[in-house]
C-alpha cells in the first residue's frame, strides 16, 4: 500500500549503491570513488551529485558572453585602417609593390589576422565575434577591389572568395590569439 520502499528494500538498495558514471570519460568508479575522484580521468566529483565539477570561471574563462556592436565597429575600423593603408595604399606609395592577385590576396590574409589581433587585444573581456565580423564585413569590398583592378596577375574570382574566407578565418585567429595573450596564462591548478 506504500508507494515508496519497504525498509527492507531501501536497507538493500543503501547496502549495494549503483556505480558512479564519470561524465567527462565515461569510466564506471565504485560507489564511493576514492579522493572524491573519477579513477580512469581524475575530474573531481561533487559529494552532493557526484557528478564532475569544475569552478564556473574555469568553465566559462574561454567563452564569450555576448555580442557587442561598439567592438564590432572598433574592429571594422582597425581592419578598415590596415586594409586600405597596406592593400590600397602602400602600392600607390611605393609603386614596386604591387599587390594584384594572389599577391594581394596574401598580403590581405596576413593584414586581417594582425587586426584580428589588435582587435583581440585592446577589447576588454572576450571578444572573438566582433573582429570576425568585422573582417567580413571589409574583406567584401577588400575583395571587390583586388577583382577590379587586376592587370597581369590574375588569379579566378572563386579563388578570390577562397583565400578571402581563408582571410576571415585568419582574423577569427587573430582575435583568439590576441584574448589568450590579454587573458595571460591559466591559472594553475588547485591540489588538495
Amino acid at each position: 500500500m506504500g508507494y515508496g520502499l519497504a525498509p527492507k528494500d531501501a536497507m538493500a538498495a543503501a547496502a549495494s549503491p549503483k556505480p558512479v558514471t564519470c561524465s567527462s570519460c565515461g569510466f564506471k568508479n565504485p560507489p564511493n570513488p576514492k579522493g572524491g575522484r573519477c579513477g580512469s580521468c581524475g575530474a573531481s566529483f561533487d559529494r552532493v551529485s557526484l557528478t564532475p565539477s569544475r569552478p564556473s570561471g574555469e568553465i566559462n574563462r574561454y567563452q564569450q558572453e555576448g555580442f557587442s556592436l561598439t567592438w564590432m565597429l572598433i574592429g571594422l575600423g582597425i581592419q578598415a585602417i590596415l586594409t586600405t593603408a597596406i592593400v590600397i595604399g602602400l602600392p600607390m606609395v611605393v609603386p614596386i609593390f604591387d599587390f594584384e592577385g594572389w599577391h594581394g590576396m596574401l598580403v590581405s590574409i596576413a593584414v586581417w589576422f594582425l587586426g584580428g589581433l589588435l582587435t583581440g587585444l585592446i577589447s576588454p573581456g572576450k571578444t572573438f565575434v566582433e573582429p570576425f565580423v568585422a573582417t567580413i564585413l571589409v574583406a567584401i569590398p577588400a575583395v571587390i577591389y583586388l577583382i577590379d583592378s587586376q592587370t597581369v596577375r590574375t588569379m579566378p574570382s572563386f579563388m578570390y572568395v577562397i583565400m578571402a574566407a581563408l582571410g576571415v578565418l585568419f582574423g577569427l585567429i587573430g582575435a583568439y590569439t590576441g584574448e589568450r595573450i590579454q587573458m595571460g596564462p591559466p591559472p594553475k591548478p588547485r591540489t588538495t
